[in-house]
């Protein structure tokens, strides 16, 4: 049995709902318990995070880096990195912006930054690229934004209506799968 925790600031919804696909993929492995914590419930689920296996990180991309609110989620962890608490669990992270670029690397680089700290041991998404023979991206497509750091997503709109393409949703799936089997394995010593 492992325990997984997802955490993540959304500002006006797609950032959740790419939470919410990573949180079914990593269930979709059995006996994975996972949790749902937006960054700003986080003093309130700190002992749920300090219990977790893994932690998956996520966040719009705004101006090139997480959000006020993630951030200062990841500040106020470092009465957890005075101690280590967070030594050898596993980590990942999504992000999700307007544009198809929007400078995401950025922030999976300080989401891994981050880990780095606490002395996590990151995963990426472990996925090529989409690769069409047409040389077109479908939104259907996984990996279709070609990242390998962490999921990306594209989220059009600023209305919590509209939901991230279909591809980068399962590719948000994809990623928390890949964290509760690689966790999964590194508990069981494999």
């Amino acid at each position: 049995m492992i325990t997984l925790a997802v955490v993540y600031h959304s500002g006006f919804g797609h950032t959740r709902k790419l939470a919410e696909s990573v949180a079914d993929g990593a269930r979709s492995l059995a006996e994975t318990t996972v949790h749902l914590i937006p960054a700003e419930d986080a003093d309130i689920a700190w002992d749920i995070l300090n219990a977790s296996d893994a932690m998956i990180f996520g966040s719009p991309t705004y101006m090139g880096a997480v959000t006020a609110g993630f951030k200062e989620f990841m500040d106020k962890s470092g009465k957890l990195w005075l101690k280590h608490q967070w030594k050898d669990k596993i980590a990942a992270g999504f992000t999700t912006s307007g544009s198809f670029n929007g400078d995401k690397l950025a922030v999976l680089q300080q989401l891994a930054g981050f880990a780095a700290q606490h002395g996590m041991i990151w995963v990426s998404l472990g996925l090529k690229p989409f690769d069409s023979p047409e040389g077109e991206s479908s939104p259907q497509a996984l990996n279709r934004l070609g990242s390998y750091l962490g999921a990306m997503a594209r989220s059009v709109n600023d209305s919590p209506e509209v939901t991230p393409p279909q591809g980068d949703l399962d590719t948000a799936y994809f990623l928390g799968r890949r964290v509760a089997e690689l966790t999964a394995r590194f508990h069981a010593g494999r």
